[in-house]
């Protein structure tokens, strides 16, 4: 299996494709939460996204935003569940750093769920950090949220 990342846009077709598929997933873990953090992952102003293909299909997405003018919230991290396991989603997050790096943005956030254990234990292991939660999420007590030195 061979993974070349494309940096785009959340205009991509493969990428909303990919978030609707999220979103669903998302739907079911966090239950009567859903509404609450759907408002917070609207994808159509991420102009930082990166699409994993496995030759021509689309097996995993992620993206940041700019949270302020030294960090970057990472959003949208999926990876198709028959791809899991692989290295996708650590390899999609080091390029995002990176990629944030050459913005020159010093920090990464970000925020899941405390169902997503999985996610936890990647990004720990990837440096990152649990932290007091940051807006939006303050005081909600699903949200896990977590930060990383880019520099």
């Amino acid at each position: 299996m061979m993974i070349r990342l494309v940096r785009t846009s959340s205009d991509n077709n493969d990428f909303n494709h990919l978030v609707a598929q999220l979103d669903a997933y998302l739907r079911i873990l966090d239950g009567e939460d859903h509404v609450f953090y759907a408002q917070f992952n609207k994808s159509a102003l991420l102009k930082n996204a990166l699409i994993a293909y496995d030759d021509q299909k689309a097996v995993g997405i992620g993206a940041y935003k700019e949270y302020d003018s030294n960090t970057v919230e990472i959003k949208r991290m999926y990876t198709l569940p028959e791809y899991r396991g692989k290295g996708i989603a650590k390899t999609i997050l080091t390029s995002l750093e990176h990629w944030a790096q050459e913005e020159d943005y010093a920090i990464s956030i970000l925020e899941t769920g405390s169902m997503q254990t999985d996610a936890i234990g990647l990004y720990q292991k990837l440096g990152y950090e649990i932290t007091e939660n940051f807006e939006p999420y303050v005081g909600v007590a699903n949200s896990v949220c977590l930060k990383k030195k880019l520099k």
